[in-house]
């Protein structure tokens, strides 16, 4: 990149349709993709509108796509990207309000379905929990809901048609957190293969490369996952195990509280 000038397009418009501008600065060290934004606003284009907050790498609000890839602004360094112009648009999977702003609404509709988590009535001194108990769910904790993994997604991303049924990375995330954890008392397997859509996901990885926090989505929360709901679902033996024991998989209403155990039909599940 010339160390005088930097050149960005940027898309602007709205949900009516829009293009790219080009616009021409000065270079300045050390400043990433969100500080040349910021510049446009203040000396070219006041009303260019996007979304930012920490500055940060933390509250996941300036997601865009940079080049093409699902990236934060404030985290992308512009020494670091490739000569030419810097194309900067909008999250492509979630509908566009303004410029650069999406509307990432369906993300906050899918957290509302997930069943919560039930941990077991706690004993007289409490709970006593070590770090090795809570180690593999705690790195799904470092989540800031860029929802990067979201928009990268094929599965949403070129499907429109399958958002109803599917929940994406982030949320199978937040499933397998809560699975692995020690002290819930919830089984959503049932729910996360029927009502989640974990089944549509082919492991990419395309979700944890563009992930700002490094968390490993694909090899540590969504293939430890469908082993979990695959061997609920068929596997000969667990079913066994689930006779032996008199203990069964919830169903998906049951899993969300809908249903009471205790009147559930399903006593082979």
């Amino acid at each position: 990149m010339s160390e005088r000038e930097v050149n960005m397009r940027v898309w602007r418009g709205d949900a009516n349709g829009g293009n790219f501008e080009k616009y021409s600065l000065a270079s300045q060290e050390g400043e990433v993709v969100l500080d040349v934004i910021h510049r446009i606003q203040a000396t070219q284009a006041p009303d260019l509108a996007c979304r930012w907050n920490c500055k940060a790498g933390k509250c996941g609000s300036c997601s865009a796509e940079i080049n093409g890839k699902p990236s934060l602004m404030c985290m992308t360094r512009m020494d670091e990207l490739p000569e030419g112009d810097v194309v900067v648009a909008p999250m492509k999977t979630f509908p566009i309000l303004r410029d650069l702003v999406t509307d990432v609404s369906f993300n906050y509709e899918v957290a509302k379905r997930v069943p919560a988590f039930q941990p077991p009535p706690p004993p007289e001194d409490g709970y006593r929990m070590q770090q090795v108990d809570i180690q593999r769910g705690q790195e799904f904790r470092k989540c800031i809901e860029c929802f990067l993994c979201q928009d990268v997604c094929h599965v949403i991303r070129d499907h429109e048609e399958n958002k109803p049924a599917y929940a994406g990375p982030r949320f199978f995330i937040r499933y397998a957190e809560l699975e692995m954890h020690p002290l819930d008392t919830n089984d959503r397997r049932e729910f996360v293969r029927q009502k989640a859509g974990l089944g549509m996901c082919n492991i990419t990885k395309c979700c944890t490369e563009v992930c700002p926090e490094h968390i490993k989505i694909t090899d540590n929360a969504i293939i430890p996952l469908k082993e979990r709901v695959v061997d609920a679902a068929y596997d000969p033996i667990a079913w066994l195990g689930r006779k032996v024991r008199q203990k069964r998989k919830l169903t998906p209403e049951e899993a969300v509280g809908t249903v009471s155990h205790d009147v559930a039909t399903d006593p082979d599940s």
